[in-house]
């Protein structure tokens, strides 16, 4: 059988499994299965086993749960209605000044959290209502909320980074530090273009209630106590990976030490919350190695079979460019995030386009930046913009899923801005990592 027709079979068996509703890590490692014993019979099947055996040793994995229990922690820890507290009394004075205080508190929490979802959902139950009394309308409510969840895809410490790190080999602390400047940049540019829209269209946002304008200068900074325990968290984790003091699963564990400590000074670390954050991270961790598992696999197998020579080849033989090839692995990833979520796309195609990026002479580490770029973009994109679903969980019956949806638009055009920004200046991702302490 032709590697080709061998290629297609591949294509349309993993995309009927996915169509019929068979889970993503159970229809790579079924595909995986039977072509294995249809190509190298059942002495072939070893080659699966020894590549889940490879991966359950890697001593990475085990900062992947721990990071999410921290997530778990801090999520019920109340530490991020302190932040959007604080940062509402200092910022809500200007004209759209909340839906800024929602972005700089996403940032603030995508920076301890790692974890995708939690952001929205708090934001979601926190900000929205705030927003929507004091009569802003639902479509910078909604859109801020569901751009700002999202910067934890790349601010680090993202388990997005930690995958793409395993998967392709480099730096996870270099990744994490290169993450840093492109997150900050869109959230800057969110937080901008919320500013402008608010003084060219002034009935989005109103002014200030007297309540707000009446707060002390005095109580202003008494709240800014309310950021030290974030930052600490922070700090220690991303401030022991850029000094060098810690490996990404040690800066993982002193992570959850820190949200733990943050949990018992708000007088959130009950027994009640610690079994919750615990089932809720041993389900995501199943989640994430099943998939990790399986897919691996299926690429082992086409690899064998020569399948990713093929691609390999094809594409550094394109009459485009080395640029032109990077462009069109962010035109499959963007078309890919619209239908499988990020981990499928990661454990699918990185093995296929990291050699052909390092082939080409691309850093790795920069290439790690544009694929979490485009998972972010995939958090929003519709039809399966996760984003959307998450925040529609928590928002009154009133506003439907095209509302939400509908409200994304303008963020989604700043975040492909941004992405062909990294794209064209590489620094902007690779200064900070350059800078590190070895």
């Amino acid at each position: 059988m032709s590697i080709t027709l061998l290629s297609f079979l591949f294509v349309a068996s993993f995309m009927v499994l996915l169509l019929a509703g068979l889970p993503l890590a159970f229809a790579t490692g079924s595909i995986a299965v039977v072509f294995t014993l249809f190509l190298f019979g059942e002495p072939g099947l070893t080659l699966i086993v020894s590549r889940v055996f490879t991966l359950m040793g890697n001593y990475v994995l085990v900062s992947v749960p721990l990071f999410i229990f921290m997530a778990c922690i801090l999520e019920r820890a109340g530490i991020a209605e302190a932040i959007f507290n604080t940062v509402h009394v200092w910022a809500g004075q200007m004209r759209g000044g909340l839906a800024v205080a929602v972005i700089i508190s996403c940032a603030l929490m995508a920076a301890m959290v790692g974890v995708i979802g939690a952001e929205i959902v708090t934001m979601g139950v926190v900000a929205l209502p705030a927003m929507l009394n004091r009569g802003y309308k639902k479509d910078l409510a909604l859109g801020c909320i569901c751009a700002g969840g999202g910067l934890a895809t790349l601010i680090p410490p993202s388990v997005v980074f930690i995958m793409w790190g395993l998967t392709a080999g480099v730096s996870i602390g270099q990744l994490y530090m290169a993450g840093v400047v492109p997150g900050l940049m869109l959230a800057g540019m969110y937080i901008a273009y919320i500013i402008v829209r608010c003084r060219l269209q002034p009935q989005l946002a109103p002014p200030a209630s007297a309540e707000d304008l009446a707060i002390p200068l005095s109580q202003k900074f008494a709240l800014l106590k309310d950021l030290l325990l974030p930052s600490a968290v922070a700090f220690g984790v991303l401030g022991s990976l850029y000094l060098g003091w810690a490996t990404p699963t040690e800066a993982a564990g002193v992570g959850v030490i820190g949200a733990m400590v943050a949990a018992a000074v708000n007088r959130r670390l009950t027994w009640a919350n610690i079994k919750i954050a615990i089932a809720d991270t041993t389900k995501v961790t199943a989640m994430l190695y099943w998939l990790f598992f399986g897919s691996s696999a299926l690429i082992g197998v086409y690899t064998l079979a020569g399948g990713t020579r093929l691609i390999q080849d094809t594409m550094t033989g394109l009459p485009v460019g080395p640029i032109g090839v990077i462009i069109i692995i962010q035109l499959i990833w963007i078309v890919l995030g619209c239908f499988i979520d990020w981990i499928g796309i990661l454990l699918l195609t990185a093995p296929i386009f990291v050699p052909v990026a390092s082939a080409l002479g691309f850093d790795l580490v920069w290439l790690g930046v544009l694929f979490c770029m485009n998972m972010q973009i995939s958090y929003i994109s519709p039809p399966f913009g996760p984003a959307a679903f998450y925040l529609k969980g928590v928002v009154p019956k009133s506003i439907s899923l095209n509302d939400i949806f509908a409200s994304i638009w303008p963020y989604l055009i700043l975040q492909f801005v941004a992405l062909g920004l990294v794209i064209s200046f590489p620094q902007i991702a690779l200064w900070l990592p350059g800078t590190m302490s070895n």
